[in-house]
């Protein structure tokens, strides 16, 4: 009678839609670091291309099968990595010459710091010049500024990028005016939430009413991702939502349980006779 269907090979633990609304910040920033490492473990990015849209739901959110497992992908936050993703990589900043160059004042390690990732800082659009003879704290001087269209970096987000650089982690590719960074490179905090402010404002909207193909457009943007995890406000872009296989066994016990409820009447009803 059982129908004996294969199990899917991968379990959901932590990526889970259950799992995605801790009550408190430092409980969500585990579940998405869980919930990421998971994703990144289990689940092919390629196959995002391989999953079937089926439909959408309260018009937030695509509901998606592949194999034998259901996902929930929200529409705002999958099409606003892919846009942040691409501005990230299509920005240009700007440099803007200073009419007087400023001498910084920074600790031993942020020197340091600036020695080692000059490359970095110099793709970021800030220009520094070095002076070996100057007293220590004193040996840079800032000759030059970013900007993109209307807004302009200065000391405090040089400083945040060279603290980011020395943390050694960051998330952001920026094309300066003469050089193209690297997909790993880092930027300042100010840098990612500009292009996540853009990306957010050009990107589908939760209440938005989607067709079938613009939401495997959506699904499919995910494949060619870094990290398609989550936006760049830190929402998650996909979570799993069942194992279909555990509702065929569901299924199949129910049946079984309504097969041996009429053996035993029939048998209460021979009995009888």
């Amino acid at each position: 009678k059982r129908m004996n269907a294969p199990r899917s090979k991968t379990t959901f633990a932590a990526a889970t839609l259950e799992l995605s609304q801790p009550d408190d910040e430092e409980r969500k920033a585990r579940a998405l670091a869980a919930a990421t490492s998971e994703l990144e473990r289990l689940f092919r990015k390629e196959d995002f291309r391989r999953m079937q849209v089926l439909g959408q739901f309260n018009l937030g959110f695509i509901i998606a099968k592949l194999d034998r497992d259901l996902f929930i992908v929200d529409q705002h936050a999958a099409d606003e990595k892919f846009n942040f993703e691409h501005l990230a990589r299509s920005t240009v900043l700007n440099q803007q010459p200073l009419l007087q160059p400023l001498t910084l004042e920074l600790s031993a390690e942020e020197e340091v710091t600036i020695l080692m990732h000059m490359d970095v800082i110099r793709e970021n659009g800030f220009l520094l010049e070095e002076n070996p003879s100057a007293p220590p704290g004193r040996h840079f001087r800032l000759r030059a500024i970013p900007y993109s269209k209307n807004i302009t970096f200065g000391v405090e987000d040089l400083k945040d990028l060279i603290s980011t650089l020395g943390d050694n982690h960051g998330e952001c590719s920026v094309i300066s005016s003469y050089k193209t960074s690297q997909t790993n490179s880092v930027c300042p905090s100010r840098v990612r939430a500009m292009l996540a402010s853009r990306a957010c404002r050009s990107s589908v909207m939760i209440g938005d009413a989607l067709r079938k193909h613009e939401m495997e457009k959506i699904v499919e943007h995910l494949a060619d991702l870094e990290s398609p995890w989550n936006c760049p406000h830190g929402r998650p872009t996909m979570r799993h939502l069942v194992d279909l296989t555990t509702l065929l066994t569901l299924h199949d016990d129910d049946d079984d349980d309504a097969d041996a409820d009429a053996d035993a009447d029939d048998a209460a009803a021979i009995s009888l006779a």
